[in-house]
């Protein structure tokens, strides 16, 4: 399997702008995800730029967009060039486009690797659940933790009443929900990852507004599979991994809890 990591700087006012003008905007809400999927895909082609992540440092202009890719830059940059748009060209400079070759054959079994990952950890339900005085239909995309509290609602009250302490967190959960994402190609150490931030966040999709967690881990995993791993960088981890969810950002393996880096910037 061929693989890039590829490295593109992004305008960000021009990206709202695009975005604005080409109606991504619904009440308000301007989902960078969504304006970079739409912009991606128009210069690139569908899926060739994913999965992929934005990273803003604080009161940056210009982002710095992140992914993977099956071919090298400059074979990107020269197919896109012929058909880049000139308000696109304000967002995105196809010369600074550079990459670096993630070839199948750097994974090895038992090879350790740090990470840093921004997924949104929800489900899809398997059957109707009720939530409150709500109640979401089967197939529905809900948030893990609130679909485990209210598969378990009933037990855990039973537990209580016999005395017995139990349940789950919410960081507990999102770790149970990454590390069967992973399994088969990558065990967790869960020593060593944790989730480094959460935060509910509005997105756009299909003209609707939906809320839900927007999760970082840090941590280290080791590698099980090495086909299956490379296999798993290039389709991403979870779900919308097209609009900025679900990129495996390699970094160092890391020893102790301590030494592990704050949380990453992103988009707004």
């Amino acid at each position: 399997m061929s693989l890039h990591l590829f490295h593109l700087p992004i305008a960000l006012r021009a990206l709202h702008a695009w975005g604005e003008a080409r109606g991504l905007v619904s009440r308000g809400i301007f989902d960078e995800g969504l304006a970079l999927h739409h912009l991606l895909s128009e210069t690139f082609g569908p899926s060739v730029l994913q999965p992929f992540r934005l990273m803003v440092p604080p009161r940056a202009r210009t982002g710095a967009l992140y992914g993977y890719a099956a071919q090298p830059a400059e074979i990107l940059a020269q197919a896109a060039q012929a058909i880049l748009d000139p308000v696109a060209a304000q967002v995105i400079d196809l010369a600074a486009l550079r990459s670096q070759p993630r070839p199948e054959t750097a994974w090895h079994a038992g090879q350790r690797l740090g990470f840093d990952l921004r997924v949104r950890p929800v489900v899809r339900l398997a059957s109707p659940l009720v939530m409150g005085r709500e109640t979401f239909r089967k197939g529905a995309e809900v948030d893990a933790y609130l679909s485990h509290v209210a598969r378990t609602e009933a037990r855990a009250e039973t537990d209580h009443e016999a005395g017995r302490q139990g349940g789950s967190g919410r960081d507990a959960v999102y770790l149970d929900w990454l590390r069967r994402r992973l399994d088969g190609q990558a065990d967790l150490d869960p020593a060593l990852t944790r989730l480094a931030q959460y935060e509910r966040r509005l997105i756009l999709r299909n003209g609707r507004r939906a809320d839900g967690p927007d999760a970082t881990f840090h941590g280290t995993l080791t590698v099980t599979d090495p086909t299956g791993f490379a296999a798993l960088l290039a389709r991403g981890v979870g779900r919308h991994t097209a609009y900025g969810y679900g990129m495996l950002m390699l970094r160092p393996s890391q020893k102790t809890p301590q030494s592990m880096a704050p949380a990453a910037q992103e988009g707004a």
